[in-house]
């Protein structure tokens, strides 16, 4: 590619509309992720999967309610990285923007290592190389063509997920008025169970929070949405209402159709094991197509989004401004971040899902915890909004939002606070670097200078 074919001087183009955005949500929220930590959730909350989903809801809505306020007043694409940097501090800032590649970077890669797992099974004699470097070109491709077109092949991706699952809803129902499972529809147990603890539960729902990573990436399309402080807000609540109604019906009706989890053989797989004792061979293929759809689809979203994020903060000259903050003339997308991102993904061939996630986990919920606290700093501190009902809204929500993720934070495991904290040690010395032993600021965007799309 010739360098004269990038320019710092474009912006990204509005194209997405409301409903985009929720296909773009939903794709990274991925509808069937809910059975990805099936069982492992099931058994650590004792066979109490609704009510964890429940709890993990309340604790994400207050999240999204928080990014909703902020991404009204920096309607950009630098997300949680631009609200902390604007509303609580530049230095702060910089470090949330560290931790949010954490999750960011890896996000996209754990669905090609995944993806490229359930493929490697079903054709062994392919080298397991070959469906990653796949995964990544394809991917990649199509990010570099247009978030828009990204979003169209996903929301494709995403209704054939539903199409799964209203199968599996189909099919359990079915089962159940015949017997199978509980043999009732009907029953208070999944929600409501005197003898299971309520740290049981707990414990679920701090496992399943990150089941919700998608309502977030919203936010970093505000540059490229119509009408962004309109829209955003309402698409981001929309996604984490939807994906957590998804997610509690099907782990209800899933308990309803094999409610016995202590006979699960692999706890990991458990999901598969539904899946056959409901339909046997086909609706166990159908549902691996649907797992690989869904790996390609939260791909593709994730993939975009890291590339806001990074087009973002190369644009404040955090990161090198001539390659981060760079627009292709002609795709109007970050065209060397797609490809940095892509060239990255490629630790697929040899880093493990564990180590992965650990990154991720650490990246978000510092990411939600400070969009709460920049609420409060924006609103209630730095506008005076103290009247009762701004009180409520401005100090007192956001406030919950943000003793639920420091409390999910604080609830990780040893792996992920050692691989996080180390991470955001790399981030404190890049700093230290960047503004000459905190001497001077680090790098900020000129808010005034970007179009903040409220007449588009």
């Amino acid at each position: 590619m010739e360098v004269e074919t990038l320019t710092q001087s474009r912006s990204l183009k509005r194209s997405l509309s409301f409903f985009h955005l929720i296909f773009f949500g939903l794709a990274y929220m991925a509808p069937l992720t809910v059975f990805t930590t099936y069982g492992v959730a099931t058994q650590v909350s004792q066979g109490m999967l609704p009510a964890a989903y429940i709890f993990a809801l309340v604790a994400m809505v207050f999240t999204a309610y928080s990014y909703g306020k902020m991404v009204k007043v920096y309607p950009i694409s630098g997300s949680a990285y631009t609200y902390t940097q604007k509303s609580l501090n530049s230095h702060v800032g910089f470090l949330v923007g560290w931790a949010i590649l954490m999750d960011y970077l890896f996000l996209p890669m754990i669905n090609y290592l995944v993806g490229s797992l359930y493929l490697s099974i079903y054709f062994p004699s392919v080298p397991y190389s070959v469906w990653v470097i796949g995964f990544i070109v394809v991917t990649t491709v199509i990010n570099i063509l247009g978030i828009k077109l990204a979003t169209n092949i996903n929301t494709v991706f995403v209704i054939y997920q539903f199409l799964v699952l209203i199968i599996f809803v189909a099919l359990s129902v079915n089962g159940i008025m015949n017997g199978m499972g509980t043999g009732t529809l009907a029953s208070i147990k999944p929600l409501f169970n005197p003898d299971v603890p309520l740290s049981s539960i707990m414990a679920g729902a701090s496992l399943l929070c990150l089941s919700f990573l998608g309502f977030d990436a919203v936010s970093t399309l505000s540059e490229e949405t119509k009408n962004p402080s309109k829209t955003i807000p309402r698409a981001i609540m929309t996604v984490t209402l939807l994906g957590g109604a998804l997610f509690i019906f099907i782990a209800y009706i899933g308990h309803m159709i094999y409610p016995d989890y202590a006979s699960f053989k692999n706890a990991d797989t458990a999901s598969y094991e539904i899946i056959e004792y409901l339909g046997g061979t086909l609706l166990t293929s159908l549902f691996t197509a649907a797992s690989l759809v869904g790996c390609l689809a939260s791909g593709l979203a994730s993939h975009g989004s890291v590339t806001r994020l990074l087009y973002a903060m190369g644009r404040d000259s955090v990161l090198p401004q001539k390659l981060f903050g760079s627009i292709h003339p002609r795709f109007n997308t970050p065209v060397f971040n797609v490809l940095l991102v892509g060239v990255l993904s490629l630790s697929a061939l040899f880093i493990d899902l564990v180590t992965a996630t650990s990154f991720i986990n650490f990246g978000a919920l510092v990411a939600f915890t400070f969009v709460n606290l920049s609420v409060i700093g924006h609103y209630y501190v730095r506008n005076h909004l103290r009247s009762p009902m701004d009180t409520v809204s401005y100090l007192i929500l956001p406030l919950i939002g943000a003793a639920f993720t420091l409390w999910l934070w604080l609830s990780l495991d040893k792996h992920s606070l050692l691989l996080g904290g180390i991470w955001a040690l790399c981030g404190l010395l890049y700093l230290m670097y960047l503004t000459k032993m905190f001497t001077k600021r680090p790098p900020e965007l000129n808010f005034e200078e970007i179009d903040r799309g409220e007449s588009v």
